[in-house]
């Protein structure tokens, strides 16, 4: 997934420290008028992620004691284990618990919408393998992310006995992928994989590197 495109680099003064917090790092994106890779215009992502209050919360995310403000501890685990699978890294980035706090300031439409993808993915691994998505072996994961992010209808409903209408779970699919990879590539780990360094910002991403091997 995503697309290489040409980098155009904005060279910025460095914090003293080295290091940016995700405010600085977000805004910075934005003021050059970056786009985030594989997450779509019309994804609420986009104005979470222009919340200041909520960004200055980030760092509380890597606490030992974190708990979730909105998931249970079963979707908690679904969302760890379909983020890393969509995204490698996104566990070590605390992608989960930064879905967890965006959503804890979204709408009950959005809330409502993400919990809901992330059932459909435990129905469609329960009526597939008998098991829930975090018990998958790698090749059963990648099979189940593989049919749902298919864009052709035909291609998604040959006979892969999946119960979720193949229409439905490529949407939940790209919901949840762009839930994923605005938390991933908006975190210090993600951007440096798109080369990003505390002295340049990037006005366009290039193309990502899990683009071969991911849904």
């Amino acid at each position: 997934m995503g697309t290489k495109s040409t980098l155009a680099v904005i060279n910025e003064t460095a914090a003293a420290s080295g290091q940016l917090t995700r405010r600085e790092m977000v805004r910075r994106l934005a003021a050059a008028g970056a786009a985030w890779p594989l997450v779509a215009a019309s994804h609420p992502i986009h104005d979470l992620l222009r919340n200041d209050a909520v960004l200055d919360e980030v760092e509380k995310l890597r606490a030992a004691d974190w708990n979730p403000l909105i998931l249970n501890a079963q979707q908690n685990e679904n969302l760890i284990a379909i983020a890393e699978s969509i995204v490698p890294g996104s566990t070590k980035a605390h992608v989960n618990r930064f879905i967890d706090l965006l959503l804890s300031v979204d709408t009950p439409e959005h809330k409502k919408s993400f919990v809901d993808s992330l059932s459909a993915f435990e129905a469609e691994s329960q009526k597939r393998f008998t098991k829930v998505f975090p018990a998958l072996d790698e090749g059963q994961k990648k099979q189940l992310l593989t049919d749902a992010s298919a864009t052709d209808a035909k291609e998604n409903s040959r006979d892969t006995g999946a119960g979720e209408n193949p229409g439905r779970l490529h949407k939940h699919f790209e919901n949840l992928k762009g839930w994923v990879a605005g938390a991933y590539y908006s975190s210090e780990l993600g951007m440096k994989e798109l080369g990003w360094t505390p002295d340049r910002v990037f006005a366009n991403f290039p193309g990502c590197e899990h683009a071969e091997g991911h849904p």
